[in-house]
This record gives structure tokens, sequence and C-alpha cells, in this order.
């Protein structure tokens, strides 16, 4: 998911969402604690963007995406005037 918004291309919610219910059900079934989770979330997010969690979102990320929320977002289209107005 990282590495296609890294290289510009759009994800579809489904992925996010199915991802962050995969990462809501390792934590209910004991598989993986949320900062085992944020971890490994975070090496994939260094991987494809060359910084980390923090450096894009602050440290106090989780604050504003709760776990299992997974901040990933696309670039924002350009938008040009298309009156003079």
């Amino acid at each position: 998911m990282f590495a296609a918004l890294a290289a510009g291309d759009d994800v579809p919610p489904s992925g996010c969402l199915r991802a962050e219910g995969v990462m809501e059900a390792a934590l209910l079934l004991g598989a993986a604690t949320a900062g085992e989770l944020d971890r490994a979330m975070d090496d994939c997010y260094r991987q494809a963007f060359g910084r980390t969690l923090a450096d894009d979102f602050g440290d106090d990320w989780r604050e504003f995406y709760p776990f299992p929320q997974i901040p990933a977002m696309g670039r924002r289209a350009p938008v040009y005037p298309s009156t003079r107005d």
C-alpha cells in the first residue's frame, strides 16, 4: 500500500480497510500487540518513503489516527482554475 502511494498511485479504500481489519484481528487474537503492528507498519512506510510515520505525521500521529487506522493518503491532485475568475 505504501509503495503504491510513494509511486504516486492510488490505493482503493477497500485495501486499506482490509489491512486495518487484519491488524485489529491480530491484536484481538493475541498474535501481535498494537506496538508491534505499528513498528511493522513504520518499517513498511520507511521502505516506501524513506521517512518514518513520525517524520511525516508527527510524534503523536496515533492520536489523530487511532489504532488500527492507517495513515495512507494519496498525493493531492493538481487543480488549475478553469476560468479567469
